[in-house]
């Protein structure tokens, strides 16, 4: 896991980190998602507003439980319409993706946007080579030969950096190690060339080497081919060493939304002071850990008020009523109504 502090010398990440300055490639407003259920609607996340621009990358932190990933889902709507209620508008490129139909988005999904799964022994079909599935990624949206996807599956291989891409090609998801099955979901995710990339948990369940592998190989594909991330993780050194900007999600809602190191300097509100004072330090031997008490609750007791408030070392009454997200100086946001009062531990003081 690659440690925030030693991430934090690393200024220039390429990019530019002032995306609320560009005309935005993604721009989510007010997105609402809930779930038909016996009891009623269950609903998951709450209003959610954020902006990616063409090229840049951005991180979206959060315990589990939070709503990262059924964001991502929702973006690309990969949930099943016959339960999952969406509102709000997810503008790509000027457009509503909400509104179009499943053929319209089908079109979309690996050709403008592009998805990496979680666990890529789960999103792998076990029954066909690898090199089958990523040609068939590109046939879909492109009128070519079998012979020329399989050329263009290899050239990906390749250019995510595995070995001998002409047999392993041929090769099965279970004959491949965990790195490599990652990569291959890379390589399947950027055949096409998309605009933006969703890049969920990445780096779950390989060694830290690997990992490092792997958002390198992210950051620097961003870089050349101008595509940009939106990068879904728990760990925020992996965020701090890779994206210019990080979005905070708890129990549903975005709580922060600040270029990465301001976020590291000074966080403004209290859940990412938390998160940051949270992760292990090598300057501090033999000192306690801190932690956030309690855990993110349900969606079926969600808390009044600032959905925090409960775990919050620096609640108030007025933390009893529904927090807005408030403008803090230049591209900075957070819903905390003592987010401009309050000076909160970040990773690095």
């Amino acid at each position: 896991m690659t440690s925030v502090s030693d991430a934090h010398h690393v200024t220039e990440r390429g990019g530019d980190p002032r995306g609320d300055l560009r005309s935005p490639l993604l721009d989510v407003r007010g997105l609402s998602l809930s779930f038909a259920t016996a009891d009623g609607e269950l609903s998951i996340i709450r209003d959610v507003d954020f902006s990616v621009a063409a090229g840049e990358r951005v991180g979206i932190v959060g315990e589990s439980g939070c709503g990262k990933t059924v964001t991502g889902l929702s973006l690309l709507r990969l949930l099943p319409p016959q339960s999952a209620r969406l509102s709000g508008q997810i503008l790509f490129e000027g457009r509503d993706l909400a509104t179009l139909s499943a053929r319209q988005m089908r079109a979309v999904r690996g050709r403008d946007i592009a998805m990496i799964f979680q666990e890529p022994m789960s999103a792998l079909d076990p029954v066909f080579t690898v090199g089958d599935q990523i040609s068939e990624a590109y046939r879909a949206h492109f009128p070519v030969s079998r012979a020329e996807g399989r050329e263009r599956a290899i050239a990906a291989l390749a250019e995510v950096g595995i070995p001998a891409p002409e047999r392993r090609c041929d090769e099965y998801p279970h004959q491949l190690s965990g790195g490599m099955r990652q990569r291959v979901m890379i390589a399947m995710a950027l055949i096409c060339e998309p605009k933006l990339l969703i890049a969920d948990e990445p780096t779950t369940a390989l060694d830290v080497t690997v990992q490092s592998q792997i958002t390198d190989l992210l950051r620097a594909l961003s870089e050349r081919t101008g595509t940009a991330l939106l990068f879904i993780t728990h760990d925020l050194g992996v965020v701090a060493e890779t994206c210019t900007r990080m979005i905070t999600m708890y129990a549903g809602e975005v709580v922060e939304d600040a270029p990465v190191d301001d976020v590291l300097l000074r966080p403004r509100h209290p859940y990412t002071s938390g998160l940051l004072r949270s992760l292990p330090s090598l300057s501090a031997r033999r000192s306690v850990l801190p932690s956030i008490p309690g855990r993110v609750p349900s969606p079926t007791a969600m808390p009044a008020g600032c959905r925090f408030r409960p775990r919050c070392p620096h609640a108030i009454e007025s933390c009893k009523e529904r927090q807005e997200m408030i403008e803090i100086g230049p591209s900075r946001r957070a819903s905390c109504c003592r987010a401009e009062t309050i000076t909160l531990a970040g990773a690095v003081n």
